[in-house]
């Protein structure tokens, strides 16, 4: 404990006079424990944030092996994968439009259209149908990028409208109706119910997908691109960046990468459907936030989304072997699930960033 006094009159100096009783560290002696360092806790909480998808789904498989046996059969565990492959082409475009700070709201509606356009154009052959399926989902998603640096408009605004008019066209060409997927196109219906040495073909090319994700974002000029557009655009122009081209790419490549899932999903379905996609935009936003990849942009990457779209896919597959959960509440349970995961990914980002 400190004293302080002063010696002297008048004008002359004041003079310090400290105890000489030796400071007593905090909580020495007392039997509480000293706090922990902030450095720590920071380092702690960024661990959690970069790893606890991983220790979830690892949790998740344990509880999943413990008390389902069905779980466990390669049947089951191939299905999981088949089911969400498609979701994981979305889910990585989303992954680098939300690295660049934005979002994309019009991902489902597009997958709808690119697997209508792929399903009319299957008559002419399957590499015509899918190259006119992600010629389409290009083209849209280069237009969602041209509006948002051309006019400026918010990522929100723009991709909401485009989720909605492509929806409606998507219904308004086709009346309502699915388009039957020529069933001379066998190439094209492999793409959804083929395999490839006992793996299912829409796996093969999801991981395929990944890996390439991984490299360009990793190891590329463009990856490169895509964290400091997210980290801070106005920096990134002042360094000679130009934040424009890169958005308008990667809007394009997550309109391909949606396309690719609805010609997939087309494939295995054998027909184009207009309601195709509905809701997917959440569910890729929440498998990239769950994985760990920040809202804010800048953070994270295509490694979080794999896991993020494990994640998911195991949970509701359990939902679905438990049997009493009916479909609405697993959308209620999913919405708290992403909320909770939200909610605790932006504190323990406080706690990285500012030590407390």
């Amino acid at each position: 404990m400190e004293h302080q006094g002063q010696i002297g009159g008048g004008g002359a100096p004041a003079l310090s006079v400290r105890s000489t009783r030796p400071e007593v560290p905090a909580g020495a002696g007392s039997g509480v424990p000293a706090p922990r360092p902030p450095a720590l806790r920071a380092r702690a909480a960024a661990m959690l944030q970069r790893q606890g998808a991983v220790v979830a789904l690892m949790v998740v498989c344990v509880f999943g092996f413990a008390r389902y046996e069905a779980f466990a059969t390669p049947e089951n565990l191939l299905n999981v994968l088949r089911q969400n492959s498609m979701l994981g082409f979305v889910a990585l475009g989303m992954t680098m439009v939300i690295l660049t700070g934005g979002i994309d709201l019009s991902v489902g509606s597009v997958l709808a259209v690119a697997g209508i356009v792929a399903a009319k154009l299957s008559g002419q052959g399957t590499l015509v149908a899918i190259a006119g399926g992600l010629a389409a989902g290009a083209l849209l998603g280069t237009l969602n990028g041209v509006l948002i640096t051309r006019a400026r408009i918010q990522p929100f605004i723009v991709t909401l409208a485009m989720m909605i008019a492509a929806r409606g066209v998507a219904l308004g060409v086709t009346g309502e109706n699915s388009v039957r997927v020529d069933r001379a196109a066998a190439g094209f219906l492999w793409l959804g119910r083929g395999r490839i040495v006992g793996i299912p073909v829409p796996v093969v090319l999801a991981a395929l997908a990944f890996v390439v994700g991984w490299i360009v974002l990793r190891y590329t000029r463009f990856g490169r691109y895509v964290y400091a557009a997210g980290d801070n655009q106005d920096a990134a122009r002042l360094l000679g960046l130009k934040v424009d081209r890169v958005l308008i790419a990667t809007y394009a490549i997550s309109g391909l990468l949606a396309a690719m899932a609805g010609i997939v999903l087309a494939g295995r379905l054998g027909a184009g459907q207009p309601v195709a996609g509905t809701g997917w935009e959440l569910d890729a936003i929440a498998a990239v936030v769950v994985g760990g990849t920040l809202l804010s942009g800048g953070q994270g990457g295509v490694g979080s989304t794999v896991v993020g779209v494990l994640l998911l896919g195991v949970i509701f597959n359990l939902f679905n072997l438990e049997g009493t959960i009916t479909p609405w509440w697993q959308g209620v349970l999913r919405g708290v699930f992403l909320l909770g995961v939200v909610v605790i990914q932006s504190r323990l980002q406080k706690r990285a960033t500012h030590g407390h």
